[in-house]
């Protein structure tokens, strides 16, 4: 009594066949078992998750006022910028810019570096970029400069009111990081 039928002359599943497939299981489900401490442990944990994206208030900031804040470790510029700021930067031609590209992450990568497709969705008045200068990442003081924007001392890059690059070494403009009003007075960034 071998277990076959021998028969039909088809070999049917033996005993240590069932053995080796349970046994097999029983190794994957431990193995599993085993490394899922170490795969668990690779999340980010809430702290950084929470910094993923930020609210901030800004009622308060009057037309020509600019806040700081701090986003994944690195400096957030909000500007509500006046009039004549936001009509200064619609007077620039594209064609005068060193970076063509407006570098936001709200809009497709080849939107052009038009004074609207640099500000907040529907709220041309409002900026929020990234102020890290593209060059060397120093922080460029604000209004500042020949275009009335943003000066990097470092070595000389100049930003106009719309955050785009304009003269020195930075290759780029500013960025833009994923960012939209929620209420009338809060922005959520990232």
């Amino acid at each position: 009594m071998s277990g076959h039928d021998t028969t039909s002359g088809e070999a049917g599943p033996t005993r240590r066949d069932f053995l080796y497939l349970t046994t097999g299981m029983a190794g994957a489900v431990g193995a599993v078992a085993v490394a899922w401490p170490f795969i668990d442990q690779m999340r980010p944990d809430a702290s950084t998750l929470a910094l993923a994206s930020i609210e901030v208030d800004v009622g308060a900031l009057e037309k020509g006022q600019s806040l700081t804040v701090k986003w994944r470790g690195k400096p957030v510029f909000i500007r509500n910028r006046t009039d004549k700021e936001v009509s200064d930067a619609k007077a620039v031609k594209l064609d005068d810019l060193k970076d063509p590209v407006a570098r936001n992450a709200n809009l497709p990568a080849d939107a052009p570096a038009t004074s609207e497709d640099r500000s907040m969705q529907g709220k041309e008045d409002w900026l929020v970029m990234i102020g890290v200068c593209t060059h060397l990442g120093c922080v460029p003081l604000g209004e500042s400069g020949e275009f009335g924007g943003w000066f990097c001392p470092c070595h000389g890059s100049q930003y106009d009111t719309a955050g785009r690059i304009r003269k020195g070494p930075a290759p780029e403009n500013m960025a833009i990081p994923k960012s939209a009003f929620i209420s009338d007075k809060v922005i959520r960034i990232g």
